[in-house]
């Protein structure tokens, strides 16, 4: 079970293996066991400093004055620990929002990845994408068509334009963010007044250095018009065409850089404009395909209960992690009775570990019923074979889940009782097919 994993890497101090679970394999940051203790209090506990850091960086929970916090810092190893502990602040929702897609585009930036257009700002060169910059900025688009269109390398020389300046520029256009010294404060603002970037000026004149949120609407860009510009991929799906870019595809799919980078050769050219490549993609309808496309631009999209097992399908096949649990969340909304079981089979098919979970807890809260069900019994003689060599007395995983989240929490004289029928009526399904244990 992932989670017991997470527990035993936490107080191991095996940041690597932590970072996997969390951000791969989707395990709850602030899951509790039974002696409702979290993976930060292990790392705490055990003196790993670097883990402590990382998993306060990621949302853990140790707020001043609440039990957690004060159990953490009461039991940590060293005095390191106590002052990490000590000078943290608590992360807010609006930050833990802009986390992977954020980080992205940040490296997109940093990088140069794919870029298209180089700016040089009195010697100092700035890599950058004209789809970003044309789509946030109507100066930028309008200088693309007219002045600037079809160069390459385009020098700034003007003397009032500062190269730091011109960097917090850039990054604000990628990312949101405002992060320059109060000294190119004013040399910033005249650049964003010139580039019609209002909420920039907003930003600057209140001289804050914070996360700015972008309106972007439906997609990271202002309109379906700009959403296309400077395109240097085709994908053709079923019979349409989708113009796009190498630099989102290939920087947030794996699947996708190696189809343009290590195949590219084998795509034909689109006849209306012959410098642009055409992939075609097959075994995946263009409605599918859109919800892929406005994940990779925009880091979300819509689903819904009906198309949420077909996108899966797609994400886990265009290595697409963060999409998968995203249709992970949509299943999770339409758990009952019917359908539990199946969803807790494509849970564990896809690997969405807190799916999976989610599914034995609402097991455990209907057990009664669902003992009644045949698809219930097949889907534990399943899980049980599944079991490499198991032996008659072996425990079966889906039965110890249920029954984790059956006794988990129960403080209460009733809820004893309860409990206990719940297990009661689980015992009797497994010895009725020939599986106790």
């Amino acid at each position: 079970m992932d989670t017991s994993d997470l527990f035993t890497s936490c107080k191991k101090g095996d940041v690597c293996r932590v970072r996997y679970l969390l951000e791969q394999r989707d395990v709850e940051i602030n899951v509790r066991d039974k002696w409702d203790s979290t993976p930060l209090y292990y790392a705490c506990l055990c003196g790993h400093e670097e883990l402590v850091q990382y998993l306060l960086a990621n949302g853990a929970k140790c707020e001043a004055n609440t039990f957690d916090g004060e159990r953490c810092l009461y039991g940590a190893l060293s005095d390191a620990i106590r002052r990490v502990l000590k000078e943290y602040k608590q992360i807010t929702a609006k930050c833990m929002k802009r986390d992977y897609y954020d980080v992205f585009l940040q490296r997109l930036l940093e990088q140069g990845y794919q870029s298209d257009i180089v700016f040089i700002v009195h010697g100092k060169s700035f890599c950058a994408h004209r789809c970003i910059l044309g789509a946030r900025s109507a100066y930028f688009a309008e200088m693309f068509e007219t002045k600037w269109k079809g160069k390459n390398v385009i020098a700034l020389k003007h003397p009032l334009i500062n190269p730091a300046a011109f960097g917090s520029l850039l990054q604000y256009l990628y990312t949101g963010r405002l992060d320059i010294d109060v000294e190119y404060v004013s040399d910033c603002k005249r650049l964003a007044k010139q580039c019609r970037l209002q909420n920039l000026i907003d930003d600057l004149e209140t001289k804050c250095k914070k996360v700015y949120e972008f309106g972007f609407g439906e997609l990271p860009f202002d309109s379906t018009d700009n959403f296309s510009s400077c395109p240097d991929v085709c994908f053709r799906v079923a019979d349409y065409n989708f113009l796009c870019h190498k630099a989102f595809f290939c920087g947030r799919s794996d699947y996708f850089k190696a189809l343009l980078e290590d195949h590219f050769s084998e795509s034909e050219e689109l006849q209306t404009q012959p410098s642009i490549p055409v992939v075609t993609l097959h075994d995946i309808s263009e409605e599918i395909f859109i919800r892929v496309l406005y994940y990779i631009y925009s880091d979300d999209t819509e689903l819904s209960p009906e198309n949420a097992y077909e996108v899966l399908c797609v994400a886990d096949m265009y290595l697409l992690p963060g999409l998968k649990r995203l249709c992970g969340r949509t299943l999770a909304q339409v758990l009952d009775e019917d359908s539990v079981v199946s969803i807790w089979k494509i849970a564990k098919l896809f690997q969405l570990t807190r799916l999976e979970d989610q599914c034995t807890e609402y097991m455990a809260k209907i057990i009664e019923k669902l003992v009644e069900l045949e698809e219930f019994a097949v889907a534990v003689k399943e899980n049980a074979e599944a079991v490499e060599e198991r032996q008659e007395t072996d425990s079966i995983p889906l039965v110890d889940d249920i029954r984790f989240h059956i006794t988990s929490n129960v403080q209460t004289y009733s809820a004893i009782e309860e409990a206990n029928q719940k297990l009661d009526a689980l015992d009797n399904l497994l010895a009725s097919i020939g599986l106790e244990c």
